[in-house]
């Protein structure tokens, strides 16, 4: 079981100089990658919890951003690059792109250029996005409701343009005749690619082998949740005879992490559960649990608000020096 970290660049208030210490630390203990969160905007009108939609569109969770519209945060993609530049071990992405808000040939092309600032530490994680406010804020409210097709053709332009010296491609958001579009990856036949937010095994069996996906990136999701979505894949990929495995997919989640003095009620509540808050010892018990569900890569989120980065750091620590040694001997 690898330990990833979320870095909380999404806060009404974070430094550059605090994520520069969590990526040290992770680097310093043999984490097995850093990603950065992709936000746009922050409308308004989540102050008022006003949002078309709940947070990620899950339930139990509110129609509001747990940060404030006059928050100062650090926007995702470009940390990507600072990621490349601060590290020489960890891998690095963002998870996860909301293609929507990017052009795919300009996605593709950067992505092959930072894998080379990277020296091929590059994971690329593509989603649809879910907020029709963001959509507007982007230019691209036209796309909201054929968002999952614009990640589908996403996948096969930045495929193409890696695995090709020319390339064209018409479709219906992206449509440009043969091109050059600079280095290809380091990493052959690219980064690996990961999707998240598509909760239909069948759909996300049949993305995995057509496009030989590395991983899936969900969120919040409990032991339970892990077990019945690797299975459920596992059983689609069979029933397409496809080469691919479930054991061949990274497993994670994003999992809010703060490691607690006590034991705290862990009782179930949807999103909102306190999956990975607790006492030591119930943290170790809970990555028993999602080890045994089928979880590879538990990404830790630092939460969003009330627990500062000093703590975290120390949570870190705990996490690879004395927790995780106990998860892994079980």
């Amino acid at each position: 079981m690898k330990l990833a970290l979320y870095l909380p660049n999404f806060r009404d208030k974070v430094t550059v100089k605090e994520l520069e210490d969590l990526t040290a630390l992770a680097e310093e203990l043999d984490f097995d990658s850093v990603w950065t969160l992709d936000r746009i905007v922050v409308p308004e009108a989540s102050d008022r919890q006003e949002l078309q939609y709940s947070f990620g569109m899950m339930e139990d969770l509110p129609k509001a951003l747990p940060v404030s519209s006059r928050g100062e945060w650090l926007q995702g993609m470009p940390l990507i690059p600072w990621l490349a530049a601060k590290t020489s071990k960890v891998r690095i992405g963002m998870s996860i792109i909301d293609t929507p808000y990017r052009a795919p040939g300009v996605l593709a092309a950067e992505m092959a250029t930072i894998d080379h600032l990277s020296n091929g530490r590059l994971n690329v994680g593509v989603g649809s996005g879910w907020m029709p406010e963001e959509f507007a804020a982007s230019s691209a409210s036209h796309i909201f409701p054929k968002r999952h097709k614009h990640v589908r053709e996403t996948i096969e332009i930045m495929q193409g343009i890696w695995g090709n010296d020319l390339f064209e491609y018409h479709g219906e958001f992206a449509d440009f005749e043969r091109c050059g579009f600079g280095v290809k990856p380091l990493q052959k036949p690219g980064p690996p690619i990961f999707f998240s937010g598509l909760k239909d095994p069948e759909r996300a069996a049949k993305r995995v082998s057509k496009y030989d996906l590395a991983g899936w990136i969900g969120i919040q999701d409990s032991p339970e949740d892990i077990a019945t979505w690797r299975g459920g894949i596992e059983r689609e990929l069979e029933k397409l005879d496809s080469p691919r495995k479930v054991g061949d997919l990274e497993i994670s989640s994003m999992l809010w992490t703060v490691i607690l003095d006590g034991d705290v009620d862990q009782s179930p509540a949807g999103k909102a559960t306190n999956l990975m808050v607790g006492s030591e010892r119930q943290i170790t018990d809970r990555l028993k649990a999602y080890k045994e569900a089928g979880m590879t890569m538990p990404l830790i989120w630092p939460p969003f608000a009330d627990v500062p980065v000093a703590k975290t750091l120390d949570d870190l620590k705990r996490l690879k020096n004395d927790i995780m040694p106990k998860v892994e001997a079980s």
